[in-house]
């Protein structure tokens, strides 16, 4: 791998795990911190870019808006972050199952790794949480292909499918774009969505490692 790509961890519930690896899911959304939005403000201040409410369809701030992103550049690596546990430890390598994929076949639902790179114990009945998965036990690798800031609420009906959302039914047809408010509420509270928030948008596409 070219020394300037980066790569960084990027949690994801099992629901998306499985939309990943299905091939469902090609874009996520993430609210920006209050650092960043103060960070981007204070730019606009001087004149560096678009203030966010302004600059959403300029190229040149969305350029600007970039620099600030915190899961990398075009090009950049994300490893996905999730629920785990060593099942087993041989000779030679150590086989790692992910809860994400517990109902799929055994060869779904597992991976192997080096014995040397696997620092944990065999744990048969417990779940690493997908924040403590180190770099090693990932199994999905994904390639940032473009990244941009929008408000929530402006999400299309085929962005809401690249998000892997399911369908929900309404007078005008099963649509993508109520799962994905759906899931956005079960995941971040019932006023999230009203609230607009300002997102990343992060399309990438996965990465079979060698």
């Amino acid at each position: 791998m070219d020394k300037k790509i980066k790569e960084r961890g990027i949690i994801f519930n099992g629901e998306m795990v499985r939309a990943i690896l299905d091939g469902r899911k090609t874009q996520t959304r993430r609210i920006l911190s209050p650092r960043q939005l103060k960070m981007i403000d204070t730019a606009s201040s001087i004149g560096e870019c678009d203030p966010l409410d302004c600059g959403l369809q300029d190229g040149n701030s969305q350029s600007y808006y970039r620099e600030w992103c915190p899961f990398g550049k075009v090009g950049d690596r994300l490893w996905v972050r999730e629920a785990f546990r060593v099942h087993s430890r041989a000779t030679d390598v150590a086989t790692l199952a992910y809860k994400a994929s517990e109902q799929q076949s055994w060869t779904q639902q597992v991976a192997r790794v080096q014995i040397e790179l696997c620092t944990k114990q065999v744990s048969p009945e417990a779940w690493t949480p997908s924040i403590h998965m180190p770099r090693w036990a990932s199994r999905i690798t994904l390639e940032i292909t473009d990244i941009r800031v929008e408000r929530l609420n402006d999400i299309s009906e085929d962005d809401a499918k690249a998000e892997g959302a399911p369908t929900e039914c309404c007078v005008i047809g099963d649509k993508h774009l109520l799962g994905f408010r759906s899931l956005w509420k079960s995941i971040y509270g019932q006023d999230s969505w009203q609230s607009n928030p300002f997102v990343w948008v992060v399309e990438f596409k996965r990465v079979e490692e060698a």
